[in-house]
């Protein structure tokens, strides 16, 4: 049970106030830091990652969420997975993170376009799927402001 408390708070993150932010603000920084100066980064090594954490948050979050109630504030593991989607194919940079942290930021918290259609979903799925989503939206949007060099 342990395991799953500290990997669904992303190691305690989901502990403080804002923990959603902090979450997706450590992910883009652990990006940057294994990520840094390869363009693109490694895919299958990045999209692999990408895919472990977001099903085994899955798993974690059906699980911790018998114990702390319905969707609890306290599981980021979402947070994270949505940001390394937003992530994925994009060129690891200051501008770019900033800029991917901001667009992720929104879509989580405004929810639009189905992303709060997603918390429907039962258990683990609902949890983490309206931040996949978010991750999704941020992705596109992203892979328009590189291919237009707009920064």
């Amino acid at each position: 049970m342990l395991f799953h408390k500290l990997f669904t708070s992303t190691l305690g993150i989901g502990y403080l106030k804002g923990g959603g932010t902090y979450a997706a603000i450590f992910t883009c920084i652990c990006w940057y830091l294994a990520w840094n100066g390869s363009f693109p980064p490694p895919l299958f090594l990045s999209i692999g990652i990408t895919i472990f954490i977001t099903l085994l948050g899955v798993w974690s979050s059906s699980i911790v969420e018998k114990i702390w109630g319905k969707d609890p504030s306290r599981v980021v593991i979402d947070e994270v997975a949505g940001m390394c989607i937003g992530l994925l194919f994009v060129p690891v940079s200051v501008k770019y993170l900033l800029c991917a942290l901001v667009l992720f930021r929104f879509f989580d918290i405004v929810k639009p376009l189905y992303v709060r259609k997603m918390e429907l979903l039962p258990a683990g799925w609902g949890i983490m799927m309206d931040d996949v989503l978010s991750g999704v939206y941020t992705n596109i949007l992203m892979f328009i402001v590189v291919k237009f060099s707009l920064f």
